[in-house]
């Protein structure tokens, strides 16, 4: 059951991000229904989504495991120290500097690290399927945003070395906020001496 809600959470948060890829659908719901209106819509969309995947992923794991491989374990330790950069380049990705200039999308570089090293320390069916939609996801994006003709949001200044090293510093503490604290509380799997 929590595989199936995970699933259908997956398709609803997805159905949202990659319809923002279809850009003369996405310009014509902003003309029928406003910008505020689309926006809301959007967002209640990828919450109910990310709602059941937390869910489902959760109930998951409490009931339903299903081993496809078993990772060694020092892929644990590799999806480790992946996490630093991934980390460092979804903040990058708001604090524009040279990272982002020249990565460009340092988000979807953050989510593709961030899914890769988490598939290579998890071999169960709901992890394959979470970690590898994300960077499949991630990977279409990306390549989408290469064939996009319009600018996309209004633009942000990109500043220069300052916002790359408050960029690292934020970083790394949220790195070690979710490893430390987040990761074994919400997720309930310590990342460290496993």
């Amino acid at each position: 059951m929590g595989l199936l809600v995970m699933i259908l959470g997956l398709v609803l948060f997805f159905a949202a991000h990659v319809f923002t890829t279809k850009r003369e659908a996405r310009a014509q719901a902003i003309a029928r229904l406003g910008e505020g209106t689309y926006k809301i819509l959007y967002a209640l969309v990828s919450l109910a989504g990310l709602a059941l995947i937390i869910w489902g992923f959760g109930h998951y794991r409490a009931t339903g495991w299903i081993d496809v491989w078993y990772p060694p374990k020092a892929m644990k330790h590799i999806t480790l120290a992946l996490m630093l950069p991934a980390v460092i380049l979804v903040v990058a990705s708001y604090l524009r500097g040279r990272i982002y200039a020249t990565l460009k999308h340092p988000m979807l570089a953050g989510i593709k690290l961030w899914a890769a090293a988490h598939l290579l320390a998890n071999g169960d069916l709901g992890s394959i399927i979470l970690f590898g939609s994300f960077l499949g996801w991630a990977v279409f994006d990306r390549i989408s945003l290469k064939h996009r003709t319009d600018a996309g949001g209004p633009p942000i200044p990109v500043g220069g070395v300052s916002n790359d090293l408050i960029a690292v510093a934020v970083g790394v503490v949220a790195y070690l906020a979710l490893a430390f604290a987040f990761h074994p509380v919400v997720i309930g799997v310590p990342v460290v001496g496993v």
